[in-house]
Parts: structure tokens; C-alpha cells; sequence
């Protein structure tokens, strides 16, 4: 018998090989061979999902200062710390897929300076009251929630293990959302008007948080490569009809006014009919020109300067170790 290596093979073989290992729900790793079109969809999935994380706790960041107690103070804090935790882990999980490139973390750092890299529409958004904090640790988190454990079980076997860690951490911002979000639905008059003017403006944002209906949605045969490979198992309208379905009952039971009047399930669909939110503004928006884009972006990319030196003495420090380890 005759046995082939794997380096032996053509990439017809390599890559049906590769088809086998996903279809038999076989975690990849960063070692492993994959074609260039799943490492491609992996760096642009992971890359967005972790600069999102970190443009994420820009918008809470602002009410770190401004909470109105000290317990609230403590719990945004946490919160702000975790994000910017989770995207470390996920531009490291990344850093192995961009290395055989040629890529490493500063590239993908200018790519968001530059607005070549896209993060998630709502960090774009204003959050000018404290009633935002809380819709944001409340719903915008609850979206996350639910397209992150969508992925746990990814083809990826480091993305998924990074999520792992990242979705248990999400619960408490769950549940730190749901308790702004009580307090002040429960609160005086004012409280819940500004609750409600913040889900007012929120609302068109978290419809677009999934993202357009995809090809499969509205009935292309072209398969969305996401899909295809495994990376994720839900398309964005069946993400964005769960969202539907676990929130606007919450939403109506805090005595709230979801601004959409045409919203309603179809029994005879089993979905939901919504007003299609403004894919043109979406697409703006996601290109880094949404009302707080280029502030948020240069605020991060102040921070990235300045901290230009920590990185230059750990570099230093590794090298040396090194140096004295050969």
C-alpha cells in the first residue's frame, strides 16, 4: 500500500480533503492547510468582530465619568474592560491567520485608521443620555449575544474556543443591561421618556446590526461562503427574526413603544413584518461616516500613538529574552 503525504496531494485534493474535515464538523486550526477563500473569510469575520468589540466600549466609555452612582460606575467600568479584553483575544486569534501574509496587528490597526477595516454600525451611534448605556448593555449586547453563540460551535477551532470564553463574559453585561434598563422603565416619568427616546433612536441601528438580507435570504442559489464553510449556521434575517422574537414582548412589557408601526407577526409566515431599515444609511454608516465615526476613530487612533512606546519596550523586552535564551 502506497501512502501519500498530504504535501503530495494537488489542491483539488487538498481542498476536497479540507470539504471533508468541515462536513464532518472537524475543528480547523491555525496549522492546518485551508484555502485562501475560508482563511480570507475568517480574517475578514474575525478581524471586524474584534475591532467591533473595542469601537464598542467607546460608546459606554463616555458615561464611565458620568454614572450616576458609584455601584453603576463599577459595573460600566467592568463592562468597558471586558469589551476591550475580548478584542485583544479575537486580533490575537486573528494574528495567526494574518501572519502567512505577511500581516500583523499594526496593519489591521491602520486598516481601521484608514476605514478600509469596518466594525459594527451601532459604535458609530451617539449615545448621549444615560438611557443609552442601558439600551446598549440591554439590546445592542442582546443582538451580540445571539449572533456569538450562533458561532460557538464555528469551523474554527480558535475563534470558536476565544467565543467560548467571550459569551460567558456577555451574560453579565446581560444581565447589567437588563438592570439599567428596569431601573430607569420603573423609575419616575422622566426616566422612561428618556428610556423611550433612547430606544427611538437606537431601533433603525439594531435592525441593521445583522446586516442586509443575505442571497440565501431573499432566494439566490449562491451560497453565502460563511455558511458554506461552516463559520456561522444562521443567515442575518434568521438572526434578526430571533432578535424579534425574544425582545419586542420585553420591550412591550416595560411599557414601552417600539417606533414601528408596522411591526407585526405573521402567523401564516411565522415571521415577523418590519419596516426594511435604510440599507443606504447602513452602508454609509459602516464605511466610517456615521455621526460619530471619525471621532471615535481618532480617539482610538490617539490611544494607539501614544501607547506607541509600551509596545516598543515589550518588542525590546522579547527580544533580549530571546537573545539570552539562544
Amino acid at each position: 500500500m502506497v501512502t501519500v503525504r498530504f504535501s503530495e496531494l494537488t489542491e483539488e485534493e487538498k481542498y476536497n480533503h479540507f470539504m471533508e474535515r468541515i462536513e464532518n464538523d472537524e475543528k480547523i486550526e491555525a496549522d492546518d492547510w485551508m484555502p485562501d477563500e475560508y482563511r480570507n473569510a475568517l480574517i475578514k469575520l474575525i478581524s471586524s468582530h474584534g475591532i467591533s468589540e473595542i469601537m464598542g466600549a467607546l460608546p459606554e466609555k463616555e458615561w464611565v465619568p458620568k454614572a450616576p452612582t458609584i455601584n453603576r460606575k463599577l459595573s460600566i467600568m467592568a463592562k468597558v474592560q471586558d469589551e476591550m479584553g475580548h478584542g485583544q483575544l479575537l486580533l490575537r486569534v486573528n494574528e495567526d491567520l494574518i501572519k502567512p501574509l505577511g500581516r500583523n496587528r499594526e496593519n489591521v490597526m491602520n486598516d481601521l485608521f484608514t476605514k478600509k477595516l469596518k466594525f459594527h454600525n451601532v459604535f458609530h451611534m451617539p449615545s448621549p443620555t444615560w438611557a443609552d448605556a442601558a439600551i446598549i448593555a440591554w439590546l445592542v449586547d442582546g443582538a451580540a449575544i445571539l449572533t456569538q453563540t450562533m458561532m460557538l460551535k464555528t469551523s474554527y477551532g480558535p475563534y470558536g474556543r476565544a467565543l467560548k470564553r467571550i459569551c460567558q463574559e456577555e451574560s453579565f453585561h446581560a444581565k447589567h443591561g437588563e438592570s439599567l434598563t428596569l431601573a430607569l422603565a420603573s423609575g419616575t416619568s422622566n426616566q422612561k421618556q428618556m428610556l423611550q427616546e433612547s430606544l427611538n433612536r437606537w431601533w433603525e441601528s439594531l435592525l441593521m446590526f445583522f446586516g442586509p438580507k443575505s442571497k440565501k435570504d431573499i432566494g439566490s442559489s449562491s451560497v453565502d461562503i460563511n455558511i458554506k464553510y461552516k463559520l456561522r449556521t444562521k443567515t442575518n434575517e434568521q438572526l434578526r427574526q430571533e432578535f424579534l422574537t425574544k425582545y419586542v414582548p420585553k420591550i412591550k412589557l416595560l411599557g414601552l413603544t417600539i417606533p414601528d408601526e408596522t411591526l407585526r407577526f405573521d402567523e401564516e409566515k411565522e415571521e415577523w413584518i418590519y419596516r426594511e431599515p435604510d440599507w443606504k444609511k447602513f452602508k454609509q454608516v459602516v464605511s466610517g461616516n456615521g455621526p460619530k465615526s471619525e471621532e471615535r476613530i481618532a480617539l482610538r487612533r490617539d490611544s494607539y500613538k501614544n501607547n506607541e512606546w509600551v509596545r516598543n519596550a515589550l518588542a525590546a523586552y522579547h527580544q533580549k529574552n530571546r537573545v539570552f535564551a539562544g
